[in-house]
Order: structure tokens, then C-alpha cells, then sequence
């Protein structure tokens, strides 16, 4: 099937999805060894591991392994689109927090695409429009207000934020602000990978990795370990009182000198294939509304073609997840529209079609009367949030501020 802006916009009225199920193998081929992502123990004191669970394919039950969340796809497709909006192959609101300007380097700007909770983040709500708090300028009461039955204000800041869910959850209102469910989701899962065995922990059955990472470092300088040293917090000597107040007694090891002795750990997979699994929810689109049919249909056209515009994206980019992740696709997957009654039928969609399905949308969604500025909406950082930054930077120059990661808010 062909697909334009007259059948997208006829699917966003009555069909249930678009989806593509995909296979992908690693970089050096089949049967190479990746590294999905790894995760906490249930215990305090248990090493990291990665995510195992049974599932039912084909009629067997498979071991599996989480190689790219739900929520880390979202970020890659979020990159993905930011990526093109600046490569200009699209126009797409959004907005920014000018950094440029504070002298912090490598830090330029921070984007509702790459905030963590997009419009409702913490950096731009500490951040300023023409003098004014963000959230309590026009534009940032209009999103404290914005509900499922009107979401403009949302789709014509930065309609990502309705594509990949956004919620005012530590923001006015106690928590009860906007929340809309994320309308397009993407995970990799390696499939069939080799376990040797597994534990039955705590009524939760944790499997063992069947493949090894070893690690190891030989210092060039052949500092032995019964060297003795001394660290405090303004550095390390191996006189104890040139080494600071409060210096005490450390391993080489511990200043990042010395040997590591050889370790072997469970980590790191083999597997069948790696599939990815997206779908774009137009039943989930069909939740937002925007002022009267002769609105949503046109709106909910424009985030379903975005959706389709960063999964063809990702493609493009390619699938390098991370250190020894890197995975390239096996084959031609295509697009498939699922209507309601489960059929389903092939979509004939590769990115320049998609880019050109996009602009489309954009211009029907401009002529129903959606104001969608092709340049953000720049916002200033809050002198408090520069010097915040200013001072986290200076801590950890010194070695003195402590872990980076703590509970989100």
C-alpha cells in the first residue's frame, strides 16, 4: 500500500496501529557476542546483571534478554528526530534552554527532546521566558492547564513531548497536571540466548548469563600493591601528612595505580536475533483531542507521521547502542497497518517518502489552524540553575560532590 496524507489521514480515524516487527543481528554477524545494558542485583551487594525472562515463542518457551528499553528507544528516537531537525530534513517545534552564554563548557543548550521529562523537566522549569519563570509565563500556564480533551498548547510547543508521554508530576497541581501515555513504543529484546541455569531467588527466578567478561589491567609502571599510600579528600601521598587531613591508607588500586588482578563475570549474550518491536497506537492518538474533528484529524495525522519520521530516522542513524552493542539490521522489515478488526496490511514507506508524508502533515496542521513556528522557543537559564551547574562542576573538579545519580524527582 502507498501511503499519503489522505490515507494517513483516514487510518487515524478508525485503524488500531502502525507497526513493524524487525530483526537485527550484531555488527560482526551472527552469532556475535553483545552487551545489553545492565542492571542492579535484588540484593545490596549482588553485581549487576542484565534482564532475563521466559517468553512464549513460536509455541517454546525462549530465554530472553532486554537489550534497548521502552524508555531508552524513546530517548534514541527523540535524538534521532533532534538530529534531523538540525540536519533541517524537518521543521518541528520545540523548546530550548540557552546555555551558550554562562561559560560552561561542552554545555550549549538543553532541549525538551533531550530533557528527561521533556516540557515539564526541572531545567526548563527553572529556566525564564522574556524575564518570567517559565511555568508562570503564558506559554507555561498554558501547558499547567492542558488536558487530554485540548492538547494544543502541548502539540504546538513540542508535539514530541504527546508522542513519547508527558507528565506534570512534581509540577503545580500536586501531581493532578497533564499526563498523556506515550503513543509510540519501540523495544529490542534478544531472542533464544544460552543461560547456564538460574536461581530461584526470593520467589524471582534470576538466570545466569552463559557468556564471560573478563577485565584485568597490568600498570605499565609495576607498582606493587604493598606500596603504601595514603588518600584524603585533597588527594593522596605517600607521606600521610602531605597527604591531608584526615589521610588514610589505601591500595595503589584505589588512586587508579597498581595492577588489577584478572575477573571473570557473567555478562555479555549470544543469541538467535535481536528483535525490535514498534508500534505507533492510533487508538492512543485518537485519545488527544484538539478543539473539534476538522482539528484532530490533521493534528493526530502530524504525530503519527512524526512517529514513522523517527523510527526511519533510527534506521538511518543506525543501532549503535553502546560499548560492544552495536547491531545492524537483518533484512528488509516492513511497515504494517493493523486495523481494528487485527488484519493487517504492508506499508510501502521508506525515510524520503515518510519525510515528504511529514511535510504534508505539517502543512495540512498549519492550515487547520495550528500555529507550529519552524525556530524553538528559546528559554534563559534562572541565575539559580547556572549556579548550580557552576558549583556540581566545581565539586566534582575537586573531587568532593559525590555520586551524580540519585533519586529522580
Amino acid at each position: 500500500m502507498n501511503f499519503n496524507l489522505q490515507k494517513l489521514s483516514d487510518c487515524v480515524q478508525s485503524a488500531a496501529a502502525l507497526r513493524r516487527r524487525r530483526r537485527l543481528q550484531p555488527i560482526e554477524g551472527k552469532g556475535g557476542k553483545i552487551f545489553p545494558p545492565t542492571y542492579p542485583g535484588p540484593k545490596k551487594d549482588d553485581p549487576a546483571q542484565h534482564v532475563f525472562e521466559r517468553r512464549r515463542i513460536d509455541g517454546r518457551e525462549v530465554w530472553c534478554t532486554l537489550v534497548d528499553s521502552v524508555q531508552s528507544q524513546a530517548n534514541r528516537l527523540e535524538e534521532a528526530l533532534l538530529t534531523a531537525i538540525r540536519n533541517e530534513s524537518i521543521q518541528l517545534p520545540y523548546v530550548s534552554v540557552d546555555f551558550s552564554g554562562h561559560d560552561l563548557d561542552g554545555l550549549a543548550e538543553i532541549t525538551s527532546l533531550d530533557a528527561p521529562h521533556r516540557l515539564f523537566d526541572a531545567i526548563l522549569r527553572d529556566s525564564e521566558l522574556a524575564g518570567k519563570p517559565f511555568m508562570k509565563s503564558d506559554r507555561g500556564l498554558a501547558l499547567v492547564r492542558t488536558k487530554a480533551d485540548n492538547a494544543t498548547a502541548i502539540f504546538e510547543l513540542s508535539p514530541t513531548a504527546l508522542l513519547f508521554g508527558i507528565w506534570n508530576s512534581t509540577g503545580e497541581g500536586g501531581g493532578l497536571g497533564a499526563k498523556f501515555p506515550r503513543c509510540v513504543t519501540s523495544e529490542l529484546t534478544a531472542i533464544e540466548v544460552p543461560v547456564d541455569g538460574y536461581k530461584d531467588r526470593d520467589g524471582e527466578v534470576a538466570a545466569i548469563s552463559a557468556g564471560r567478561r573478563t577485565g584485568s589491567r597490568m600498570d605499565p609502571l609495576g607498582i606493587l600493591r604493598k606500596v603504601e599510600v595514603f588518600k584524603s579528600k585533597e588527594g593522596w601521598d605517600v607521606d600521610q601528612k602531605k597527604a591531608g587531613k584526615d589521610a588514610k591508607k589505601v591500595r595503589p588500586s584505589e588512586i587508579n595505580h597498581g595492577n588489577i588482578a584478572p575477573s571473570i563475570a557473567n555478562l555479555g549474550i549470544t543469541c538467535e536475533y535481536v528483535e525490535q518491536t514498534s508500534v505507533i497506537t492510533l487508538a492512543g492518538l485518537r485519545r488527544l483531542r484538539f478543539g473539534g474533528p476538522s482539528r484532530d484529524v490533521p493534528a493526530r495525522a502530524f504525530l503519527a507521521a512524526l512517529g514513522l519520521v523517527a523510527l526511519l530516522e533510527q534506521d538511518a542513524q543506525g543501532y549503535a547502542l553502546r560499548s560492544r552493542c552495536d547491531l545492524v539490521c537483518d533484512g528488509v522489515a516492513p511497515l504494517e497497518l493493523v486495523q481494528a478488526d487485527g488484519s493487517s496490511e504492508h506499508i510501502n514507506l521508506d525515510l524520503p517518502a515518510a519525510l515528504d508524508l511529514y511535510a504534508s502533515c505539517l502543512s495540512a496542521a498549519r492550515e487547520a489552524g495550528f500555529v507550529l513556528s519552524k525556530d524553538p522557543l528559546v528559554l534563559q537559564p534562572q541565575p539559580k540553575l547556572v549556579k548550580i551547574v557552576e558549583e556540581s562542576r566545581r565539586l566534582a573538579l575537586a573531587g568532593e560532590g559525590g555520586e551524580a545519580s540519585e533519586t529522580a524527582v
